[in-house]
């Protein structure tokens, strides 16, 4: 489930990056809004996010990059990743019908709370498109229940407290194998896990569920990998594609699995 920066490094560039991860196996891509205040993002997505602002990217131009996209043949789901501010000044009704022309399966609004998101849930109800709520580590039982009540397509675990990003170590409140367990008895809704994903938590889910593995802090070397001079060259996109395609399928290369 790779997250790519819609408009980085190139809106052109990002058109053909997402779908080399597609062509590569990604079973689940994630497009990230640029949005002048990443509060959930760590300095990968900061630095990818204000790249793409400095180029004018806005909420109407992604959308066309995602009709492009499909344009192009993609079909794995395409989940739109943002902040609900381009969303509400946008109008939620009018995104939603917006998002679901284009061709979007389904949102995650990191600074939506439960309690906020009425109005775009009732937008989302009934199109086709999936309003996914996060859940964090912290949460008590009774507001895992309330948040699986609510979240449609998945509910989104995040793994630790604080912001995306790589890390060597984990610190402060994490995903384990209690709270993780805690989660499956609880929830009935598909579940994902991001935000933070590092070498410790990468062992941790391998050991948790065999399912997971490293791919998951792959979408963060992706963007790193994107403004390599090298590959803003034409020339250079199939030498692109094959290092995509090990980001999309690194952990699982003796299974044939490409979700």
């Amino acid at each position: 489930m790779p997250y790519f920066t819609l408009g980085y490094p190139t809106p052109e560039l990002s058109v053909e990056i997402v779908c080399a991860l597609a062509k590569a196996g990604a079973g689940l891509i994630e497009l990230g809004i640029p949005f002048s205040d990443p509060l959930a993002d760590g300095p990968t997505i900061q630095h990818s996010t204000q790249v793409a602002l400095d180029q004018g990217m806005t909420v109407r131009k992604c959308l066309e990059m995602l009709r492009q996209m499909r344009g192009r043949g993609i079909q794995q789901p395409l989940i739109l990743m943002g902040y609900y501010n381009p969303i509400l000044a946008y109008g939620p009704e009018s995104f939603v019908r917006a998002a679901l022309a284009a061709g979007a399966d389904g949102l995650i609004v990191p600074d939506l709370p439960l309690e906020e998101g009425e109005r775009l849930e009732a937008a989302c109800r009934g199109s086709g498109i999936a309003l996914i709520y996060l859940a964090a580590p912290t949460s008590p039982p009774e507001r895992l229940r309330e948040l699986a009540r609510h979240t449609t397509g998945f509910l989104y675990l995040v793994s630790l407290t604080g912001v995306t990003g790589a890390r060597e170590a984990l610190a402060g409140h994490h995903l384990d194998a209690g709270g993780l367990a805690l989660f499956g008895d609880l929830l009935q809704p598909q579940l994902a896990i991001g935000v933070g994903v590092a070498q410790e938590a990468e062992r941790l889910h391998a050991l948790l569920l065999h399912v997971l593995d490293d791919r998951m802090r792959h979408h963060r070397e992706a963007l790193r990998q994107a403004e390599d001079p090298r590959l803003l060259r034409r020339r250079h996109a199939h030498r692109r594609h094959r290092q995509l395609n090990r980001l999309c399928v690194g952990g699982h290369r003796g299974d044939g699995r490409g979700d």
